[in-house]
């Protein structure tokens, strides 16, 4: 389904980001690996699937541009681009700070412009590409105790609608929503969450690789009549 692209992947240390970079793989991709600091997941993960990556944070602009100016010396395309990297902070509104709000959205917001900004303009010259964005269920209404990431998801949904109006038809971009995922994050999850967890649907959680297959249908030529949506993968759980 993949067979001779090459995809970025940020954020794919672990969870979802891990999840999609190891089944592009399957699919027959090129992958870039990517994570903040040149980890010992980051690393192992690289020698799995041999493959290259990149470390950086991604709310650094010039960090980002100068790892991208340097793995596209040795690969000399991207044609996908999965901006997975992002952090969920918990604080009530009135305790949040501007700090806690400022972080949130130089990682959630900035950090997917960054690596944009990088990668376009060599899809541009291709005139291919794809780019597929990471939100969430939160984006749509949030959740109490999580208000900066609430909104700087809504902020993914709107800025994936704005590129796709702004490079298309040669590069599509897409988001995916997902829902309650079985991420390290969910070792976390105290019981009133895992009773959010269970009113899904379909009952259960959500395991990374099922979002990642749709992320990589979302970044694959089968969805070549698909640009500017945000796919929401929940198991039913947003259906009231």
């Amino acid at each position: 389904m993949l067979k001779n692209k090459i995809i970025l992947i940020t954020g794919s240390s672990s969870g979802i980001g891990a999840a999609t970079a190891k089944l592009a793989k399957e699919y027959g991709a090129t992958v870039i690996l990517h994570g903040k600091t040149e980890s010992e997941n980051l690393e192992k993960l690289s020698k799995e699937l041999d493959c290259e990556y990149i470390f950086c944070d991604v709310s650094d602009k010039k960090a980002v541009n100068l790892a991208i100016t340097q793995v596209l010396q040795k690969v000399k395309k991207i044609d996908i681009l999965v901006n997975s990297a992002g952090i969920a902070t918990r604080q009530k509104f009135l305790e949040s700070t501007d700090e806690d709000w400022l972080n949130t959205f130089k990682t959630n917001v900035l950090g997917t412009t960054h690596f944009c900004q990088a990668i376009i303009p060599q899809m541009q010259k291709n005139k291919y590409g794809r780019i597929v964005n990471i939100a969430s269920i939160r984006a749509y209404g949030g959740t109490s105790g999580k208000p900066p990431y609430s909104a700087s998801k809504a902020a993914i949904v709107n800025l994936t609608a704005v590129l796709a109006k702004e490079f298309a038809p040669n590069i599509a971009v897409n988001a995916v929503s997902p829902g309650y995922t079985e991420t390290p994050i969910a070792s976390n999850w105290d019981e009133d969450v895992w009773k959010q967890v269970n009113t899904a649907l379909l009952g259960r959680i959500g395991q990374p690789k099922e979002i990642a297959e749709v992320i990589l249908f979302l970044a694959s030529d089968k969805a070549s009549f698909i640009t500017g949506q945000t796919i929401i993968v929940d198991g039913g759980y947003s259906v009231k």
